[in-house]
């Protein structure tokens, strides 16, 4: 019984104690029954308490017992004044009289539920040691993942890990191994989709000397080299048919040869299995085995892809930045804009395809502050608004001018004419022959207007050109598409 949570029923009424005690025994449930006189000194007798079911009448004492004992869930039983347990939210149901079976047990389920959801138990190794290491988020999705991995890590049942491509899987599989027994033997991974079908036998079992051209030597498989530790078989979906016959039959008998071998070696492993494929539908259609998927799908556990677990974005976020700050010295951070358009983002790589994105935004932006428009095009999922420093006119001015006569040097066609009414000046653009000014007036020009209209017609053209497609007109005028943007916004250049 060692382990086995019980339940307190504290009742004064002795005969409606023992039809408590009745009932409880004709379930199966672990109990034990007192007085209220006798609550604490059985309450020291049971390491491991389910929860108390208070009969009768609530007394001060009674109340001031369940507000200490918020980890604790309590049932009311013939409790006539209930006021005073209205605001307790441990207190979770109330037992109907006469006492109903279906009711019982599910309140009993309520009771179970409460012990393993508590916070203070999601978060009691946090600290400690590397436990559920790159499982980050706080998401309901994530913390069923760890209340999973936390069932079955004691036992010794195969686990198959299921979800698509980069959501975790051996992440998965390593916390697992590290919460068992196992954890002081080796954790082993191959990639059944890696490895071709005519070595894959091998590499799992391992062969004797002289078994196939090229053995010169005998060598162990993954299945010893994972002798009182944990074989994670990534890909499983991708394991050959023969293969899956033979897989089969060690997860069945324990024991093994080596290829070119007879002696049977004993396989002392724990066999964690993980696909980003449907088994079920591999299996309609015949390319998976069945009696090997039951094998291995004793405790499966499935690992939510990122789009489902959106609010853990800026967690996994913060988490990859900060590893990457420890490798590469260099750091990113990101605007509440840039967070909400990740957020909204379908993430098909998942958190792998978020890793790539950190990686690229600390190579182009290290040690800056990222916003929307930062980011590639693919993941601008909202309309932020753009920052647009103002400079002073005179660096506005010099910006134009370096912009028009970009690449100009002594072979570009600038022609100064003298004639009879004076000088006259020709400014040709080699590629485009898009504006001129062949005489100066007499009165002068004002030069920032000048320059603005050129810009403006510039910018019109290029819009026509492409039917207003801001991204390839921004390309043929050899500028960013943001930037383009607001020149449209301060010209107010609008698509007719």
């Amino acid at each position: 019984m060692q382990g086995q949570k019980q339940i307190l029923v504290v009742d004064n009424n002795v005969a409606r104690r023992t039809q408590l005690e009745t009932v409880l025994a004709f379930v199966g449930e672990h109990f034990q029954a007192c007085s209220e006189d006798e609550m604490q000194h059985c309450l020291a007798q049971i390491p491991n308490l389910l929860t108390v079911i208070i009969a009768g009448q609530l007394s001060k004492n009674i109340v001031e017992f369940i507000t200490k004992n918020p980890r604790c869930p309590f049932l009311l039983h013939d409790v006539i004044d209930q006021q005073d347990a209205q605001e307790l939210n441990n207190v979770i149901a109330d037992l109907a009289v006469p006492i109903n079976y279906a009711q019982l047990t599910e309140l009993i389920h309520h009771a179970h539920q409460y012990h393993n959801q508590l916070p203070v138990k999601n978060n009691r190794n946090k600290g400690s040691n590397v436990l559920f290491r790159s499982l980050i988020g706080a998401s309901e999705a994530m913390l069923q993942v760890r209340f999973l991995i936390e069932q079955v890590a004691p036992t010794n049942a195969n686990v198959l890990v299921l979800g698509e491509s980069g959501t975790g899987k051996e992440v998965v599989a390593r916390n697992i191994h590290n919460l068992s027994s196992r954890a002081k033997g080796p954790f082993v991974p191959i990639n059944c989709g890696a490895i071709p079908a005519e070595l894959l036998e091998s590499e799992l079992f391992g062969h004797e000397k002289g078994a196939f051209t090229g053995a010169f030597s005998a060598r162990k498989g993954r299945f010893e080299l994972a002798h009182g530790g944990t074989l994670f078989l990534d890909e499983i979906g991708d394991m050959p048919q023969p293969m899956q016959v033979k897989l089969l039959r060690v997860l069945q008998e324990r024991v093994f040869e080596r290829v070119g071998g007879s002696k049977s070696i004993k396989a002392d492993v724990r066999v964690i299995a993980a696909t980003h494929q449907n088994l079920e539908e591999m299996i309609k259609s015949g390319s998976f085995r069945e009696d090997l998927y039951y094998r291995l799908n004793v405790f499966p556990i499935e690992t939510p892809s990122l789009r489902d677990r959106k609010e853990d974005v800026p967690l996994l976020l913060q988490e990859l930045v900060n590893r990457f700050e420890q490798e590469q010295g260099k750091t990113v951070r990101f605007t509440e804009n840039a967070l909400t358009s990740l957020m909204d983002h379908a993430w098909a790589g998942n958190v792998r395809e978020l890793s790539n994105l950190i990686e690229r935004m600390l190579i182009m932006y290290g040690d800056q502050v990222v916003d929307v428009a930062e980011l590639p095009e693919k993941y601008q999922h909202i309309d932020a608004e753009t920052y647009q420093p103002q400079y002073p006119e005179e660096i506005q001015e010099r910006e134009v001018i370096n912009e028009l006569f970009a690449g100009y040097n002594d072979e570009d066609e600038c022609d100064i004419e003298n004639s009879d009414t004076g000088a006259g000046v020709s400014i040709v653009d080699n590629e485009q022959n898009s504006a001129s000014l062949d005489k100066l007036p007499v009165q002068g020009i004002n030069l920032k207007e000048y320059l603005a209209d050129l810009e403006i017609s510039l910018i019109e053209q290029a819009l026509l050109k492409h039917d207003w497609v801001v991204a390839r007109a921004a390309e043929t005028l050899g500028m960013r598409r943001t930037t383009l943007v607001e020149k449209m916004r301060k010209y107010n250049l609008q698509k007719p």
